[in-house]
């Protein structure tokens, strides 16, 4: 095991009914409604492919770059009146990870700002060497771009790399990506299909760091 690739929002942090509520929040400002089960089939999208899409669907005649600082803006302000935690689990798996000397990244669909904001807010940044964003690639998951990118920066091989998703978008890509794939079912995230993942747990709690390290990779 080279690495260990964290998502973000659904895996570090209970993050996607915030997401839902910033979405159809956003929308009804612009006069549009919608449904929590409309927003699940972006879970895992990049915010510029996500809203690409939406303003398209609805006509709506803002910019695109207006749309994603509206987003950003509006997740920050949500995130800024709520207090959360790590996803029970999450500070000790990162805490061994660290103590076995195996690089740590996040790996979100979620923009630059709203990912430092939240590693700062539950406390982890400290165990991240780094991050890459879904604003740093050109296709989203479940391409496989971001998880290659981040496994380029760690400077290891992607076949040696286990990465820990969600949503349906991030299991697939993490496969297209070659590596290993640990389901983190979130009833939170939705009804997701995670059936391409190597590994399907409920709680993180499940994740044995030395069962991780004697995968065959």
């Amino acid at each position: 095991m080279e690495a260990a690739i964290f998502d973000m929002d659904g895996v570090l942090i209970d993050s996607e009914p915030l997401h839902f509520l910033s979405d159809i929040t956003l929308l009804k400002r612009l006069n549009i409604e919608t449904t929590k089960e409309y927003h699940n089939k972006y879970v895992g999208y990049s915010a510029p492919n996500k809203w690409k899409e939406i303003k398209h669907e609805f006509n709506i005649p803002n910019s695109l770059q207006e749309i994603l600082n509206m987003s950003v803006s509006t997740k920050l302000e949500l995130l800024s009146q709520s207090d959360y935690d790590p996803i029970d689990g999450v500070p000790e798996l990162l805490e061994a990870l660290n103590s076995h000397n195996i690089p740590v990244a996040v790996a979100s669909s979620s923009s630059s700002k709203f990912i430092n904001e939240v590693l700062r807010k539950i406390r982890v940044e400290k165990y991240i060497q780094t991050q890459v964003s879904g604003e740093n690639i050109e296709r989203s998951k479940p391409e496989p771009d971001i998880f290659l990118k981040t496994a380029e920066i760690l400077q290891v091989n992607p076949k040696g790399c286990v990465v820990i998703e969600d949503s349906r978008n991030g299991v697939i890509a993490a496969k297209r990506a070659g590596m290993k794939c640990i389901g983190f079912k979130n009833i939170n995230s939705g009804n997701q299909d995670l059936s391409s993942a190597d590994i399907i747990i409920d709680r993180i709690e499940q994740i044995d760091i030395y069962s991780l390290m004697s995968l065959e990779y």
